[in-house]
């Protein structure tokens, strides 16, 4: 009886948005990472696409949307950027799937849980992103932990920011 409950509070709290959401946050998100770099020059302290594929992520609780969001976003924002094709999609695409697959575990509403999700699953994306980039592809890249905490910690309070503006286009039904 108890896992009927726990399917029917996943049911429940799935959270749906309009097609135009679906299509113009992700859009808007790319074009934003892709362009505010030419403008202000040396930008790492955010990763908008990342923070977008967690939130639909947590909030649609599928793990196979997750996952397709995450890859959709980060092979994306490879062939907007300087990276090698596939690098960000299979970060985004392991981030969307644990977003996603958390999100049917825990209550996600909370923004305490939202905050540490973001800045766990940042560090984590980055974590996957040098993996890929020193042990698969054999690149030497600059890497600097402290930059990817501070990327983090930049990630989450764009999340603080972010998230309740997002809520508040949910389709009410």
């Amino acid at each position: 009886m108890a896992l009927l409950g726990a399917d029917l509070r996943r049911d429940l709290e799935i959270h749906r948005y309009p097609l135009l959401v679906y299509t113009l946050v992700p859009l808007t998100a790319l074009v934003l990472q892709a362009w505010l770099p030419r403008v202000v020059g040396r930008y790492d302290w955010f990763d908008l696409p990342l923070v977008i594929t967690i939130y639909f992520a947590l909030g649609r609780r599928s793990p196979i949307q997750g996952t397709l969001m995450g890859a959709a976003m980060g092979l994306f924002e490879d062939a907007l950027s300087h990276n090698a094709i596939g690098i960000n999609g299979i970060a985004k695409t392991v981030v969307g799937f644990l977003a996603a697959s958390v999100g049917i575990r825990i209550d996600v509403e909370n923004t305490t849980v939202r905050i540490l999700l973001t800045l766990g699953l940042s560090l984590f994306s980055s974590a996957l992103y040098l993996f890929v980039n020193r042990f698969l592809l054999d690149l030497a890249t600059e890497w600097s932990w402290l930059t990817e905490l501070l990327r983090a910690v930049g990630n989450a309070l764009i999340a603080v920011v972010l998230f309740p503006l997002l809520d508040r286009l949910q389709s009410r039904d």
